[in-house]
């Protein structure tokens, strides 16, 4: 089904070819990258959308901007990530030189993400509920009714953070004297959760066991939250997302009305009664989605 998918993709693509020579190159620069690798684009194909998964298989959406005078401007780049990186650009450059910069930019990261990983499965994370792969703070319960905000450096994720306490005056003037006087002790080659124990002097409180459909969490098509409040929606009027991806490198959480309605516009997408089958708009992994019978 996959490659069905890919190639309903290159024939839109394929039918802009021949009206620019900026459709043809754009058109022949996605073929060099892989049609498997494209997410989304727009008519004119100056908005393209592509997936990539680093080496510990993370899903990672890069969007590039084109310009009219592609290839003599260099693209707009744009990606969850803490930074984005310079591009090297020049008129010989393809947008597989954007990718595999982009690769590099993912590999020099890894650490980071595994720092932040480390961070919540180890300890009590109250913010951010759905972190994003652009997200460097963690605010976590310290107990005794004392939160503390961390900000991990991307570029040195094993460093000694920046933080910020949060509590009553009393509890965080106590924190703030403990965290300076022993912020000395702090050493890179240790776990993070135990520097912070060792600089806190106290046993950090661990992840809380919260089930995943109790956190509001982006749709991954419609951005938003909640469904809009409207009467035609019957009981799914301003509900939350009520799908997620089975793959664990990708679980993109969904509305189901909102996957459902973007399944029925690739040709690809088979139904059975009244469940759709098809695939991940993020990471291609095989999906069944129920449908409305009503709708």
């Amino acid at each position: 089904m996959n490659t069905n998918m890919e190639c309903t993709k290159q024939n839109r693509c394929r039918e802009l070819a021949p009206s620019s020579s900026f459709h043809r190159t754009v058109y022949s620069e996605i073929e060099e990258v892989g049609w498997e690798h494209l997410v989304r684009s727009a008519e004119d194909l100056r908005f393209l959308s592509f997936r990539i998964l680093d080496k510990r298989g993370r899903v990672h959406i890069m969007e590039i901007q084109l310009d009219e005078s592609y290839p003599k401007c260099p693209p707009s780049i744009s990606a969850d990530v803490p930074h984005i990186f310079k591009l090297e650009w020049s008129m010989n450059s393809r947008l597989k030189d954007v990718v595999l910069q982009f690769q590099e930019h993912l590999e020099k990261l890894q650490e980071f993400w595994c720092t932040l990983d480390d961070i919540d499965q180890s300890l009590c994370v109250v913010d951010p509920k759905q972190p994003h792969h652009a997200t460097s703070y963690r605010q976590i319960n310290i107990g005794n009714d004392c939160f503390l905000v961390l900000f991990i450096n991307a570029n040195d994720p094993r460093s000694l953070p920046e933080c910020r306490f949060m509590g009553s005056d009393l509890k965080v003037n106590s924190s703030r004297r403990i965290w300076r006087r022993n912020c000395k002790r702090w050493m890179k080659d240790k776990p993070f959760p135990e520097n912070l124990a060792i600089v806190l002097e106290t046993q950090l409180p661990g992840p809380p066991n919260v089930q995943q459909n109790d956190r509001q969490v982006e749709c991954g098509i419609c951005y938003a939250q909640c469904l809009p409040v409207d009467d035609e929606l019957g009981a799914r009027s301003g509900s939350g997302t009520d799908y997620t991806c089975d793959n664990n490198n990708c679980k993109r959480a969904f509305h189901s009305l909102c996957l459902g309605d973007w399944l029925r516009s690739i040709t690809t997408t088979r139904q059975s009664f009244n469940v759709l089958f098809g695939n991940c708009p993020y990471c291609s992994e095989p999906i069944a989605v129920k449908i409305n019978s009503k709708k």
